[in-house]
């Protein structure tokens, strides 16, 4: 698998980065949007944020329009949605698309890495959670229905 930590991606507020400043980490990366019903996981998912960012552990949120249309807004509008509504702190990132010819490298990454149903690569929704270890090795592939708090032991049994 590619290397994910040299993967270029930018932050919500422009930042052309790469996952350097994660290596070495254990990671959630997620893909998100504002208007989805499981949009209330932004809670669960800062939860986890809070009670392991300490010890080696961060959520990375990648939005993503591709799933109804989810996610219209710009970059400036999903920050604040995740900061007002949900408080969030951890990372996000530029929108992306996680599926098709213009997937981002990252997400193909990831979907090759932890295939899912059936050995199906395609993400099939919004909040679809991927779990990396300190070494960027892809330990596990969670479905949108898996609430962030289910997450917490695998999480624990990496750091």
């Amino acid at each position: 698998m590619t290397d994910i930590f040299n993967q270029p991606v930018r932050t919500i507020d422009g930042k052309d980065v790469t996952l350097e400043d994660w290596r070495g980490q254990v990671l959630l990366i997620v893909n998100t949007a504002s208007k989805c019903g499981f949009t209330p996981q932004y809670e669960g998912l800062e939860a986890l944020q809070k009670q392991y960012a300490g010890k080696g552990f961060s959520v990375l949120g990648f939005p993503c329009n591709q799933f109804g249309a989810q996610e219209p807004g710009d970059e400036a509008e999903i920050a604040n949605f995740c900061k007002l509504t949900y408080d969030v702190d951890f990372p996000m990132f530029a929108k992306v698309d996680v599926n098709g010819d213009s997937a981002h490298p990252l997400f193909k990454a990831l979907k090759a890495a932890a295939p899912g149903l059936l050995g199906s690569e395609g993400i099939k929704w919004n909040f679809t959670k991927f779990l990396v270890d300190r070494s960027g090795k892809v330990v596990d592939r969670f479905a949108p229905t898996t609430k962030p708090e289910a997450i917490a032991a695998d999480i624990e049994k990496l750091l």
